[in-house]
């Protein structure tokens, strides 16, 4: 009997993560039925943390905002640390359509300052990842009490378009955030500015045009400078709330992998693992730079525990980090079944890996 680990992240628009972790379980123990399977969904940052992060952990308890929308909700973990997902409350998968200059993180501020005002919270992690905004987190921060005014001194609005009218910062009304500070878990290293900056990387995967690219990295860069602080490696993250939220606010950037690994128990499980499986929904260079793939592949190598990868899609092949590996693409013959049919292809996914003992 072997003991083995599946801890993979969501399959984007297919499958969460817990959906994942139970087909690839249920098509291992089809072969084997007596091995030892140790499921654990993991998450970077991004959607799907605050489930992960549930799962694992047994004293974790939502906390409803009805005020936000009947399904916003952030997690109470030990009585005492809130957990708050961006993209619950803000992410792209949540629009109608993109809408790259009028989108904002409002509601996501509007939970976080829940969470904040709660006298039993004493420290929040908020998970950064998959935002549909590209605004500095300056609708998280009005949420919080900041006001952003014009020249006229009228606020200026909601949206990265609104980011140039800036004139100043008002922090009169601000919440203050609880003792034990607030940590930013991000699945980027992306700074706010520049070629690799929030807006010309992430703002035309929100759908934003090369003029509106130009448009939102010139109000982020203006933002920027009223603040007077620099940027640095994560401030990019989630349309550059990481910058908005660590310097108006006083929040930490964190590697969100990191810690929801920490969160989730990861360490423990490895202890007496005889093979771990991550995956996600497209395997490329990206996986290796703060997602689930690279950072469950650091922890296996550590622990000297083999590790294996099952995706959605494939960049290449697989690389030298794992013992092998599955595509639901190649095993559906196409990347449209692989996602109208997860649930089916992770399940033979799960018998093929079995290969590997």
């Amino acid at each position: 009997m072997s003991r083995i680990l599946i801890a993979p992240d969501s399959f984007k628009g297919s499958a969460t993560s817990i959906e994942v972790a139970r087909a690839i379980a249920l098509g291992w123990h089809s072969v084997r039925p007596d091995d030892e399977l140790i499921q654990i969904p993991f998450a970077d940052g991004g959607e799907g943390s605050l489930l992960a992060i549930e799962c694992a952990r047994l004293d974790s308890e939502r906390i409803f905002c009805p005020e936000v929308s009947p399904d916003a909700y952030w997690l109470l973990l030990d009585g005492s640390t809130a957990v708050v997902e961006l993209a619950q409350t803000s992410g792209l998968t949540l629009l109608p359509a993109l809408d790259p200059m009028g989108a904002h993180t409002f509601a996501f501020g509007q939970v976080l300052a829940m969470a904040a005002q709660d006298p039993r919270v004493e420290k929040i992690y908020c998970a950064l990842g998959g935002s549909a905004s590209t605004d500095g987190g300056v609708g998280a921060l009005m949420a919080l009490g900041f006001d952003f005014l014009d020249s006229h001194g009228v606020s200026v609005g909601l949206g990265g378009e609104a980011l140039q009218k800036i004139a100043s910062i008002s922090i009169s009304r601000a919440i203050s955030p609880p003792r034990g500070g607030v940590f930013l878990l991000v699945d980027v290293q992306s700074p706010l500015l520049g070629a690799k900056g929030a807006a010309s990387v992430f703002a035309p995967q929100k759908g934003a045009t090369q003029e509106q690219v130009s448009e939102l990295e010139y109000g982020l860069q203006h933002f920027a400078t009223l603040t007077g602080q620099d940027d640095s490696p994560g401030s990019g993250a989630a349309g550059g709330s990481a910058f908005g939220l660590s310097t108006l606010w006083g929040a930490t950037i964190e590697n969100g992998a990191a810690k929801i690994a920490d969160l989730c128990g990861i360490e423990s499980a490895l202890i007496g693992t005889d093979l771990v499986i991550t995956g996600e929904g497209r395997l490329d260079s990206q996986s290796f730079q703060g997602k689930v793939v690279g950072h469950m592949s650091q922890r296996a190598a550590a622990a000297h525990v083999p590790i294996a990868y099952c995706v959605g899609s494939l960049e290449g092949v697989f690389p030298s980090q794992c013992i092998g590996g599955v595509s639901l693409s190649e095993i559906a013959g196409n990347s449209a079944l692989a996602i109208h049919n997860a649930d089916k292809y992770l399940f033979e996914a799960g018998m093929k890996l079995t290969r590997l003992l």
